[in-house]
């Protein structure tokens, strides 16, 4: 199940991607006591280098990406890619959420709609590039914000209720209390900078703008097709290197 209209004939154009690395990655300690969560490796590659492939695989020409926590180590990594071409959005003065990130680094992403990913965004590909198929399922007509959400009874390392519904046009709902939905938002999502025009200055989350677009029933989602992997503890890391060892077998 997916989104209801597709754009095979003539995809939409995403040019720009914002991959959010700033965060503290906490729950990743002692191993981002020193190294921060978005140059952990899985497979071998760090996180941030996998989101930054992924970018590049699906013709997005530049990616804006925000830093934080140890900095100098993040911008060092990047400074070692030639693609996509890179900026930094440098948040070393305050730590700014994932909605406070983007407008900080909105003048950097243009007027057009861009693509956001979470830095340690991280999956087993199917057939199709999951990218890809978002750019081709986006219908600004239609959306304001497409969400990527990945299956939450099959996802590794991930224990939670889910995140929201889906109904058979891909509009979304969030989760009620205490109730178990079917899909979890993978760390994916195109949405439009005009969404950002009236939201507060400084720190916020990006669920204020996915709640908005759910109360005008313009909140879309995709499903991801493959494995989502979770890697929020150190735990986790050993999961996700052993799917993805597994996967190459």
């Amino acid at each position: 199940m997916g989104c209801s209209r597709m754009h095979d004939l003539h995809p939409p154009r995403i040019r720009t991607a914002m991959i959010l690395a700033a965060g503290l990655g906490k729950r990743m300690r002692p191993i981002t006591d020193t190294l921060p969560k978005p140059l952990v490796e899985i497979g071998g590659r760090s996180m941030l280098d996998h989101a930054l492939d992924r970018v590049a695989d699906a013709g997005i020409e530049t990616a804006i990406v925000n830093v934080h926590y140890l900095a100098d180590l993040v911008e060092a990594r990047l400074a070692a890619r030639t693609a996509p071409r890179i900026i930094v959005s440098d948040e070393r003065g305050q730590l700014l959420e994932t909605g406070g990130g983007i407008r900080k680094a909105l003048p950097l992403l243009g007027a057009e709609p861009f693509l956001l990913m979470n830095s340690d965004s991280l999956w087993l590909e199917g057939p199709r590039s999951n990218v890809s198929a978002m750019i081709a399922a986006w219908n600004p007509a239609q959306m304001d914000i497409l969400l990527l959400l990945a299956a939450s009874a099959t996802s590794v390392g991930y224990d939670g209720y889910g995140d929201f519904s889906m109904d058979d046009l891909g509009r979304l709902t969030r989760r009620e209390e205490r109730r178990m939905v079917p899909f979890v938002y993978a760390g994916v999502a195109i949405l439009k900078p005009e969404l950002f025009a009236d939201t507060p200055e400084g720190s916020f989350s990006l669920n204020l703008l996915f709640d908005r677009a759910i109360a005008k029933e313009r909140l879309y989602g995709l499903r991801l097709d493959g494995q989502w992997l979770h890697v929020g503890t150190p735990d986790a890391v050993h999961e996700a290197n052993f799917r993805i060892a597994s996967s190459v077998r």
